[in-house]
């Protein structure tokens, strides 16, 4: 059985550059073995997940999920590695895989293999077991900033919270105002240049996928 995630997209560019000390790192931008989808794979509260990050056709829907309310979501963004957690004792990581050639869930496992491969295997039934080898076009992506959020490591300083802009420039100009002097209001910021790897932006509309509603639904 072969296990094919995804049609109608296509992937852009690739990555090299990368080290043997990444070897056991899954998370990064992956391409599938038949070169039709691009998985994103990143660690969110605990798991790893992976979601559709790039495809060729603009406006792709999920039409073979057998649940209606879900047929017309977008395909971008849609995750396909569900919830997997690392085995005690080895690189690998178990879980669910939804398959939207058929719109349906199985079980399987994925396993760095070198630093820009990765094996994903999935089974029906317990049986009925195929894979195939993903490569990597993407670099590994850092921790997301969602799980720190998630676990409350985020404490409050007890400092007083500074004035908002607009409050502290109304203080300023009241200052100046009896002093009768004018300072030039501050320059507006300079725009932010392209979205790093995990970023939302322009370039890359997914961005953090810890951030997509399906994954953060899930995790909590």
């Amino acid at each position: 059985m072969r296990l094919a995630l995804y049609t109608g997209l296509i992937l852009a560019g690739g990555y090299a550059g990368l080290t043997p000390a990444l070897a056991a790192d899954p998370t990064g931008d992956w391409r599938v073995a038949d070169g039709v989808a691009n998985i994103r794979v990143a660690q969110c509260y605990g798991s790893m997940w992976g979601a559709v990050s790039w495809e060729k056709q603009p406006g792709g829907r999920d039409e073979n999920n057998p649940d209606v309310s879900k047929k017309n979501r977008p395909t971008l963004g849609m995750a396909t590695l569900i919830d997997m957690k690392k085995k005690p004792g080895v690189d690998q990581w178990e879980g669910q895989v939804y398959n939207a050639k058929d719109g349906q869930l199985y079980s399987a496992t994925i396993t760095p293999a070198g630093p820009d491969q990765l094996e994903i295997k999935g089974c029906v039934m317990g049986f009925l077991c195929g894979g195939e080898t993903w490569t990597r076009v993407g670099p590994p992506i850092p921790s997301s900033p969602a799980n720190a959020m998630a676990k409350g490591a985020a404490k409050s300083s007890g400092t007083a919270p500074k004035p908002q802009g607009g409050q502290a420039g109304q203080g300023a100009q009241a200052a100046q105002a009896g002093s009768g002097t004018i300072t030039p209001a501050p320059a507006a910021p300079k725009a932010a240049g392209a979205a790093k790897p995990g970023q939302k932006g322009a370039a890359d509309p997914v961005g953090d996928i810890c951030l997509l509603a399906e994954i953060a639904g899930f995790a909590h």
